[in-house]
């Protein structure tokens, strides 16, 4: 049985696929005209309480969050390749970064560029200034966030750094920019986004 993936290309899910291509696994899309407002029908609610997508049906099994399905998808279908194996130390660093993807970037470009008011101290996030360097500390004198062994990890992290700078909301600098680039480079990111060109292409959008 393949996995389900409920999808919009200009929806988080869009990213999911580049997790589900480096897993190597069989998936179809259920397009979600998030435009219509469909995320918030009955059948993908009666999935996601949240009406939001990605969503991930494998077999009886709902996964959301775009980052846990990642991670999902690495322990289940890549063992040991794409993530590490339960008592490897790195398997430390892999869930740290991956969960700072949506936990600390996130929050922190959204506080910033909406002006909310926030106490560093009482914020998950802390500051966007402190968030930066963390991220650059993630990946500083190595080619992937586990050195040179690409994993999920970098999927999450270098995915979430992608998207806020083509969107401008961090600023390319070179480590940033080196990075997502050697990510660019894969296979499997390519065929992720070959494929969300076509959906736009077939859905008619731009």
């Amino acid at each position: 049985m393949s996995l389900s993936l409920y999808y919009h290309p200009y929806s988080r899910a869009a990213g999911t696929l580049w997790a589900l291509e480096e897993a190597e696994v069989a998936y179809d899309l259920r397009v979600i005209d998030i435009m219509k407002g469909e995320q918030k029908g009955s059948e993908l609610v009666a999935k996601n309480p949240m009406g939001k997508l990605p969503t991930l049906v494998d077999g009886d099994v709902v996964v959301t969050e775009a980052s846990a399905i990642a991670l999902y998808l690495a322990d289940r279908y890549a063992p040991g390749r794409l993530a590490p194996a339960l008592d490897d130390p790195r398997r430390g660093a892999y869930l740290r970064w991956s969960f700072f993807a949506p936990s600390v970037i996130e929050p922190a470009v959204m506080a910033k560029h909406s002006g909310w008011a926030v106490k560093e101290v009482a914020a998950g996030w802390g500051s966007f200034a402190s968030m930066i360097a963390a991220a650059e500390s993630a990946i500083a004198g190595k080619p992937f966030v586990l050195g040179e062994a690409f994993s999920m990890a970098d999927v999450v992290l270098g995915g979430t750094l992608r998207f806020m700078m083509d969107f401008k909301q961090i600023d390319p600098v070179p480590l940033f920019k080196d990075y997502v680039d050697r990510l660019k480079v894969r296979p499997a990111y390519q065929r992720a986004e070959a494929r969300n060109l076509a959906m736009r292409s077939e859905l008619g959008l731009q």
